[in-house]
């Protein structure tokens, strides 16, 4: 699993590449906080290398809204594989996340 950040704007886009489980979403949980710490206005988490994540991916990244939330700032997902997005809509967080088709809607958006 590879996790990058690239500044665009304001924005902050997390780029994770493989499946995110039990043992890499704390590469994950970092790089979310070192953004939230510097109160990074927009946080984008770019899943569309993603393939599988389990439970520890989705409570990372729900930790990553509420972290965000706490500043006020904005916390959005682009790039939902179909198993991904599968997770997120038998959990029911398809209505609590920002989800976006495309990296330059979700920075702007």
């Amino acid at each position: 699993m590879q996790v990058e950040v690239n500044r665009r704007g304001d924005a902050a886009v997390i780029s994770v590449s493989g499946d995110v489980d039990l043992y890499t979403s704390p590469e994950v949980r970092k790089a979310i906080t070192r953004m939230c710490k510097k109160k990074v206005p927009v946080i984008v988490i770019n899943l569309a290398e993603v393939a599988y994540m389990d439970s520890s991916g989705v409570a990372t990244l729900v930790e990553g809204l509420q972290l965000s939330g706490r500043y006020e700032g904005a916390f959005r997902i682009v790039g939902l594989q179909p198993a991904v997005r599968e997770v997120f809509e038998l959990a029911r967080l398809d209505h609590v996340f920002a989800i976006f088709e495309s990296e330059e809607q979700a920075v702007g958006g």
